[in-house]
């Protein structure tokens, strides 16, 4: 177990950590993150008794907002696996407030945008002396409503800044689940909005150049993510046959180094490929319809990409804490090619935390294939007490 401090100088961030088995978890973690908390947000691997676990903190923590899920994987200054790790937010930097949104399959734009709208002003009535705000989703990611909801909220965000993670079921791609304290659910979301004396810088990151080669999808199932055809050929076996490989060979580790994107608005989204389905049919990680053009990307060297990317945070001063949101895929990738000690030490050497995720959330936008997150700084002097 431990809770320790992110950098140097104050405590912007508390967290604590055991693993996921631990019969005392709630106990020792709520001792290690200590009192006056705004905000806590617990990211628990898919071997913890995940209702167990939250109903025991929710008793702990009281009056203390708690939010959790189910992950892909742990982020500890290093990938792990079979963690818990809690997120506080002290009363003295932060403040926040959270947009429940309990049934994804029934959303309701004008009601979502009224609370989002009214929680953001009532946030910056009460606390008019945090100057910077942020805000963070949490969602079910097996719930394929991502895209949906996202089309809601750029409605709603105005200039805060977003970043947020799907919840995960390791590499099962089976349930996953949400918490509002004790209360667990899956087909859900938690959009949270913060204030804070810290400024603070929302990033999204890959390691993706678009290359040449194009396909088009020609059938496909929306609302499952599920593409049938591509190219007017059967999916995973057109998608094998442009790789160049076997179909049996096709599984996660292919997807992840050899991912699509589709390019919209000047710039590349990926869209990851999840899983093959009835032999043939591709299932992706987000948004996918007919008539989308694909095209394959080359991936750079991830670690390289990666530690050039969270080196570029520390300009011009280095963050204090830094909270992450990465695809599954980027973990996989990093296993199959035995990179993931590497880069692990680069997340090592900037103090990452966070989780692997089915999909990130960044600005209004689901995407894939990215480490999401915010990089928080120390406060200018005397914003504090």
């Amino acid at each position: 177990m431990i809770g320790t401090q992110i950098g140097a100088g104050r405590q912007i961030l508390r967290h604590a950590h055991c693993l996921a088995n631990a019969s005392d978890a709630a106990a020792n973690l709520v001792a290690e993150l200590g009192p006056d908390l705004a905000l806590v947000q617990v990211f628990a691997s898919p071997e913890a008794d995940f209702p167990a676990l939250m109903a025991r903190l929710a008793a702990r923590l009281g009056d203390t907002p708690l939010l959790g899920c189910t992950t892909a994987g742990e982020i500890l200054a290093e990938y792990v696996e079979g963690h818990i790790l809690a997120v506080g937010f002290p009363e003295r930097d932060f403040a926040a407030r959270v947009v429940p949104i309990k049934d994804l399959s029934h959303l309701s734009p004008p009601d979502i945008v009224t609370a989002m709208i009214g929680t953001r002003n009532a946030l910056a009535d009460d606390h008019p002396d945090m100057a910077h705000e942020f805000a963070h989703l949490m969602i079910d990611g097996g719930s394929f409503r991502e895209d949906a909801l996202m089309e809601i909220v750029a409605h709603g965000l105005g200039p805060v800044p977003l970043f947020g993670g799907s919840a995960g079921d390791g590499q099962n791609f089976g349930t996953t689940y949400l918490a509002f304290g004790g209360q667990v659910l899956s087909n859900a979301a938690a959009l949270t909005f913060l204030r804070s004396h810290c400024p603070v810088r929302v990033f999204s990151m890959d390691h993706l150049d678009v290359g040449d080669t194009k396909m088009v999808v020609t059938r496909a199932d929306p609302d499952r993510r599920q593409v049938f055809e591509i190219n007017a050929a059967p999916a995973a076996t057109e998608y094998a046959r442009i790789l160049g490989m076997p179909l049996e060979q096709i599984d996660p580790m292919i997807f992840a180094a050899h991912p699509l994107v589709v390019q919209a608005g000047g710039r590349h989204h990926v869209r990851s490929i999840q899983r093959v389905e009835n032999g043939t049919d591709l299932i992706f990680f987000s948004a996918i319809d007919e008539g989308v053009v694909l095209t394959r990307a080359i991936p750079r060297d991830m670690v390289t990409a990666l530690a050039t990317d969270l080196a570029a945070l520390a300009d011009p001063v280095p963050p204090q804490a830094i909270l992450a949101c990465d695809c599954i895929l980027r973990r996989v990738q990093a296993r199959q090619s035995q990179r993931e000690r590497d880069v692990s030490q680069v997340l090592k050497q900037h103090g990452v935390l966070g989780f692997s995720s089915y999909g990130e959330q960044f600005g209004a936008m689901h995407v894939n294939l990215t480490m999401t997150g915010i990089a928080i700084y120390p406060p200018p002097d005397g914003e504090s007490s």
